[in-house]
């Protein structure tokens, strides 16, 4: 074992000593050593659970036979960090998140280890650094919060943010505004849509990285707690049994995942993410693989904030199981899970008991998958949309750009009512060099679905959109305004062409135009020049 590094012979005496001093017993010395990283803190709703999932998994790996060391990450909540240079952080703290886990690990020379984590960047940063390690790993993931109701309805998060557009176009009173932000999000949890928290927690799920049915277990309910518990025992068995992350992390995991994703019309961000752990593991998934998947793969369960359902309902009806158990054609049954079994055998009993929620292949919520990768002279190199969260009316649309150098100044135009129907907003200088950091922007989206506007406003970013937004908005436009895309010589009133179904994002200028503007580009300055979004400065 690796921990035997710290823990035999006669010249780790001074390890042994240190390591007694934590309480430890010869015996204890002689039992796997497991890692239990968790990133609880008390300002993250989706976190401030999981010191207690920790002391429930320590029980586990005890009963099983093993010796659990926790140690911590950071986190970050977008909800709190949106709208403000905060968000600039957010993206960035993944690598953060992944390196910490790293160091810890290998510093220490633990056997195994438990990821706990919730919420957008967490859970992808310590899948990377599993990916990186590959030392028996399980993740444990916090799980949804419970919605809220409001006037007898669902609510969550996101119909805050909404309500701040509707307070703007005089739809809401401020007044019924905080009536709403009392009750929306009634306790611990990642917020109860499929969003990226709950999207990247299905996808660990899918993976095979977690146990069958963890990412819709509610964080406040036992069988979150019965999850927690069983993964501290298993670790203990993959270590014996030298079962790893890459033997799990494989290519058909990866497109499992993306069946998946594209199933449930999760957040956009998992390109991005689901990217990032693949390349740990060495693995290709490229934007050409999420369109062959996405054209073949069904949308089959309509989830907040697109649609009406929300976490809790989708693990109700059966949850990931269920869900993947249906998707049988599209899927690698024979991909190995962290249960030691097969997806096949672990989604052998599993039955959807609510075909509203997980809809039958007969019977998609849309024929093709939720994410859709645009391409044309806007976007030689991509751009990304959550097909499925946009309203037939508009899935082609042809506008006129009003362009804005900053997420902030197109939320000062919105509020000043610049904004009108049938435009199409350019946010721009907000990529991952630009921003920098890449800012996610639920505020403009939300304020123009706050306005009635997400049916007839499309909005266009080198930036990327919270998993709470729907309508229209296309994001991580590649190659980004700071590095001379194409973005960045769009000016007012260029007419830019929105074609979904075909796949194609345009603006209306000739190569010759578009040329003679991007040779009169000018480099601008980096945003930040110091502290930890300074390393996105280019050289």
């Amino acid at each position: 074992m690796r921990s035997d590094e710290i823990k035999k012979g006669p010249e780790r005496a001074p390890h042994r000593a240190l390591l007694k001093s934590l309480g430890l017993t010869d015996q204890d010395l002689t039992k796997p050593f497991i890692g239990i990283a968790n990133s609880y803190t008390t300002i993250v709703p989706g976190h401030i659970h999981l010191q207690t999932l920790g002391q429930i998994v320590k029980e586990g790996i005890i009963q099983a036979g093993g010796t659990p060391f926790e140690f911590n990450t950071i986190a970050i909540c977008d909800g709190i960090a949106m709208g403000h240079e905060g968000m600039r952080y957010s993206l960035p703290s993944r690598e953060l998140i992944a390196d910490s886990v790293e160091l810890m690990m290998q510093a220490h020379r633990l056997d195994g280890m438990v990821l706990i984590s919730d919420c957008d960047k967490i859970t992808p940063g310590m899948l990377m650094a599993a990916a990186r390690l590959n030392v028996p790993t399980i993740a444990l993931t916090g799980g949804p919060m419970a919605s809220g109701i409001f006037e007898g309805k669902k609510v969550g998060v996101n119909n805050v943010f909404e309500a701040v557009g509707k307070v703007f176009a005089g739809k809401m009173t401020v007044e019924e505004s905080a009536a709403l932000e009392n009750v929306a999000c009634p306790g611990c949890g990642s917020c109860n849509g499929m969003f990226t928290a709950n999207t990247m927690a299905c996808m660990t799920e899918a993976l095979g990285m977690s146990f069958p049915y963890c990412a819709t277990a509610l964080a406040n309910g036992a069988l979150k707690q019965r999850i927690a518990k069983e993964t501290g025992r298993k670790i203990v068995e993959l270590v014996n049994k030298d079962v790893k992350p890459l033997q799990i992390l494989t290519q058909e995991a990866f497109e499992n995942a993306v069946a998946v994703d594209m199933a449930l019309g999760g957040s956009t961000n998992t390109v991005l993410h689901l990217s990032a752990i693949a390349r740990e593991a060495e693995i290709k998934l490229d934007l050409v693989k999420y369109d062959e998947i996405g054209r073949k793969v069904p949308h089959l369960c309509n989830m907040v904030p697109s649609g009406p359902y929300d976490m809790e309902a989708l693990g109700l009806a059966g949850g990931l199981p269920a869900l993947m158990k249906e998707l049988n054609p599209f899927i690698h049954p024979d991909a190995l899970t962290v249960t030691t079994k097969t997806v096949g055998e672990n989604i052998a009993q599993a039955q959807v008991t609510d075909s509203e929620v997980i809809r039958p292949l007969s019977n998609p919520v849309h024929k093709e998958g939720g994410i859709a990768i645009l391409r044309g002279n806007l976007a030689p190199k991509g751009a990304v949309v959550k097909a499925v969260a946009i309203a037939p009316s508009i899935l082609r649309h042809q506008g006129p750009a009003k362009v804005y150098d900053s997420e902030r100044e197109a939320e000062e135009a919105m509020k000043r009512k610049e904004v009108e129907a049938g435009d199409v907003v350019v946010i721009r200088y907000e990529g991952p060099k630009g921003g920098p950091g890449m800012p996610e922007m639920l505020i403009p989206t939300a304020t123009i679905a706050g306005m009635g506007l997400s049916e007839s406003v499309a909005l266009i970013t080198d930036g990327r959109f919270s998993g709470a937004t729907r309508g229209p908005c296309i994001g991580h436009v590649a190659p980004e305004a700071f590095e001379g895309g194409p973005i960045a010589a769009i000016k007012d009133g260029d007419v830019i062409t929105i074609d979904i179904p075909n796949r194609v994002l345009r603006v209306e200028l000739s190569e010759q135009e578009l040329k003679k503007r991007l040779a009169a580009w000018k480099p601008r300055k980096p945003k930040i020049m110091k502290g930890y979004l300074s390393r996105y400065a280019p050289t």
